[in-house]
């Protein structure tokens, strides 16, 4: 099959509509005629990811993070271990394409299934998308049973299976039951997050002087970084692997193993 095949069913369940204005998602890299045999999903497109690829004879890559944030002013493959990356995946035909704000914004997408991985009730959305105003990335709902903000902190690190991350709260011992929800850098919605209702706010690369303005407004935050998007690989993988049943499309669907979060806890 052709590496279109799936970019067109992909884009039925997640428009490139729904993208944010001037987010680079979609088609990264390769040819869209390309024939595909092997499906490598990935949260992040990084070196090791691309020699992964290549060890399984993988032909396509689908990540959810773009490959190209920003134009490279050169490709000087002995310059920086980032180009000589695109050299590869070029010189091994791969085909890659990331599906990002869309995949955030999408009803059943990313921010869902965060809200999932944290057994959330009653799930609304709170952050409508301006140019596609019937779909919003942030996602706000009730937990099981109230907890203590720093039990909910504890609660966090195990369902999303991670080593640490930062509160930002002058209540730890406050009770929580709302929880509004926003995957990646979702800072700068701190004020929309609060105006939910939600006794906790969880997202990720909050920084420091933000973090002043959130103590200073009352709100509680959970930091727990931007990896916690991983949670986007079984989802996809899974939702492949059914579509090359249902279409006979005799397609391979790899999950990567390599974990791409740069910060370690310590």
């Amino acid at each position: 099959m052709q590496a279109q095949t799936l970019i067109d069913q992909f884009e039925k369940f997640v428009p490139l509509r729904y993208r944010e204005a001037g987010d680079p998602t979609g088609f990264q890299i390769g040819s869209r005629q390309a024939e595909i045999h092997k499906v490598l999903v990935t949260l992040d497109v990084r070196p090791e990811v691309v020699d992964e690829a290549i060890a399984e004879h993988a032909d396509f890559i689908f990540a959810h993070h773009p490959v190209m944030f920003r134009p490279a002013k050169n490709l000087d493959f002995d310059a920086d271990p980032q180009l000589a990356m695109y050299g590869k995946i070029v010189a091994n035909h791969i085909t890659v394409y990331a599906a990002h704000t869309n995949l955030d914004n999408a009803p059943g997408g990313m921010n869902d299934w965060l809200a999932d991985q944290l057994q959330l009730e009653h799930v609304q959305s709170w952050l409508p998308n301006p140019d596609a105003q019937e779909v919003s990335m942030g996602r706000v709902g009730k937990l099981s049973e109230p907890m203590s903000m720093q039990a909910f902190a504890e609660y966090c690190k195990t369902q999303f299976k991670i080593g640490g991350l930062r509160l930002i709260s002058h209540e730890p011992t406050k009770q929580v039951s709302k929880v509004a929800i926003l995957g990646g850098d979702g800072g700068k919605f701190f004020r929309e997050a609060q105006a939910t209702g939600a006794d906790v706010y969880v997202t990720g690369d909050v920084y420091y002087h933000t973090g002043h303005d959130m103590l200073a407004s009352g709100l509680s935050v959970v930091d727990p970084g931007h990896h916690i998007e991983a949670v986007c690989i079984p989802k996809l993988a899974s939702m492949f692997r059914q579509w090359s049943t249902q279409y006979q499309w005799h397609l391979d669907v790899l999950e990567s193993k390599p974990n791409t979060d740069p910060f370690t806890f310590v």
